[in-house]
């Protein structure tokens, strides 16, 4: 799973990706511009090494995504518990909620998550 490893960079590069594919490498380019301050030469690079690893693709200079957004989320996420928390969600959880209050919405929401999680 190391594969869905994103540096902050790559990781706004594809939230882009994301939220406008297909899209043209050329459009990509200009809102990269736009959105990241990238030259043309730095988006090419960036769809060249995502293309190399298997999260995006290329074809007649179209570019999409090979991976969902809760791919890399799911990825991400088990890889904070695993590295700050030694796995343990419910240490995550109470770190998380520390000094935050859910509104009653929020905690019925986790519930429900919470019982259709559990086997």
């Amino acid at each position: 799973m190391e594969e869905h490893k994103l540096f902050d960079a790559e990781y706004k590069f594809i939230s882009l990706v994301w939220e406008h594919e297909p899209l043209n490498s050329t459009e990509l380019s200009k809102l990269c511009l736009q959105e990241l301050g990238w030259k043309k030469s730095t988006t090419y690079n960036m769809i060249r090494k995502l293309v190399e690893r298997g999260l995006l693709q290329n074809e007649q200079a179209t570019v999409t995504s090979l991976v969902k957004r809760e791919q890399i989320q799911k990825y991400e996420s088990e890889a904070l518990l695993e590295k700050a928390f030694d796995n343990s969600l419910p240490t995550f959880i109470a770190a998380f909620l520390k000094d935050k209050k859910l509104s009653k919405a929020e905690a019925e929401e986790i519930k429900k998550m919470i019982e259709g999680a559990v086997k």
